[in-house]
């Protein structure tokens, strides 16, 4: 299957998300030059009950980014699509014992979709993001995302779920540079926001941790406190409530046991958090649900391909092969133990070539 680029060739009249950022500054940049037309949209996703916003939408940054710019701005509420597909899963979640990635339901179901609306109101063509990630498109005509140059800022993970349409409609100029040339870039062109810090963290909770934000923001009584119980069922201690672990966790566990002790599992229906040692947490295969397919349309029920597997933002993609087992569900079986893959967190399938072939969440391990 060979695969070529997607490039823009006309000139388009583009709608850019800008978040206040570097990377969205330097991807708006780069399109004016080119002699697009660019409209630059922040989508307004979260608001504290202060009134800060979140990571992903700094407003004000955003607004100068466009003055200088000289490009028209626009600011969009999209508090209540975030809160319906983002911070309501995401502490549904936890309270189900899942881990989840709050920013691939974002991109799809968020950000792309309402930059699409917004370009579909103004007649824009395309949208674009500073995302480290290329668009490709097959002989067959099916659009998918690869491994940008410089691989250290890849974030294909994170795209995994957007559709065919959103991915036709979508480029993202910064394929190829790395993070000191989009910042060398930002500073010749006179940005203020060349040399602003990135965000590591999830963009909605400002102030402590997700448990913390969790405890906050629910309106109902969050899971009480629990057993810890050993992979034979017995009680070695008690936790503090399933929302304050994921699997694999193995700081902040407070116990002594004589060896390095992991979560293993987490039991919601009985609240209990299974532990174990470092062995415990290793598994060959998982079980994904909620499949999207990128550079193929699907895979046959009972048919089964090679792929290279990430299960987490900062994995390693490790080579497995990919099994339909029925119309929901997928399995993935690894040559060699991964460790800890984490229901409720995504899995995405990549060829030899390192293009995005689809992904799903894992639904047990």
């Amino acid at each position: 299957m060979r695969l070529r680029q997607r490039q823009v060739r006309d000139i388009a009249r583009i709608v850019v998300g800008l978040s206040g950022g570097v990377d969205s500054a330097v991807a708006a940049y780069l399109l004016k030059k080119a002699g697009h037309q660019v409209i630059g949209v922040t989508l307004r996703t979260w608001e504290a009950g202060s009134g800060a916003y979140s990571r992903c939408c700094d407003i004000s940054d955003a607004r100068r980014t466009a003055m200088q710019l000289e490009i028209p701005y626009y600011n969009i509420n999209s508090l209540p699509e975030f809160k319906e597909h983002v911070t309501e899963p995401f502490i549904q979640s936890y309270i189900s014992g899942l881990t989840p990635n709050p920013c691939v339901a974002c991109n799809r179901y968020v950000k792309w979709d309402r930059m699409l609306r917004f370009a579909d109101e103004i007649n824009a063509d395309l949208i674009a993001t500073g995302h480290y990630a290329r668009i490709v498109r097959t002989d067959e005509g099916r659009y998918s995302v690869s491994q940008a140059g410089a691989a250290a800022k890849d974030q294909t993970y994170m795209l995994y779920m957007l559709t065919q349409e959103q991915l036709r409609r979508t480029v993202m100029p910064l394929a190829d540079l790395s993070k000191d040339e989009v910042r060398s870039i930002a500073a010749e062109a006179g940005l203020d926001v060349a040399s602003k810090r990135d965000s590591q963290e999830i963009c909605f909770v400002i102030e402590g941790g997700y448990a913390e934000y969790i405890d906050s923001h629910y309106d109902g009584k969050l899971p009480p406190p629990g057993d810890f119980v050993d992979t034979d069922g017995n009680v070695i201690g008690r936790h503090n409530g399933i929302v304050n672990y994921t699997v694999g966790q193995r700081k902040g566990l407070g116990l002594a046991l004589g060896y390095p002790a992991f979560v293993k599992e987490i039991d919601a229906e009985h609240n209990r958090v299974v532990i174990g040692d470092a062995s415990s947490v290793m598994r060959t295969e998982i079980l994904c649900r909620d499949l999207n397919f990128m550079s193929i349309s699907d895979i046959d029920i009972g048919q089964s391909i090679e792929a290279d597997v990430k299960i987490r933002y900062h994995h390693a993609a490790a080579p497995a092969r990919l099994e339909r087992t029925d119309e929901e569900t997928l399995m993935v079986r690894f040559e060699e133990p991964v460790r800890a893959p984490a229901p409720g967190q995504s899995a995405v399938f990549y060829d030899s070539a390192k293009r995005v072939l689809g992904g799903g969440i894992i639904q047990r391990n």
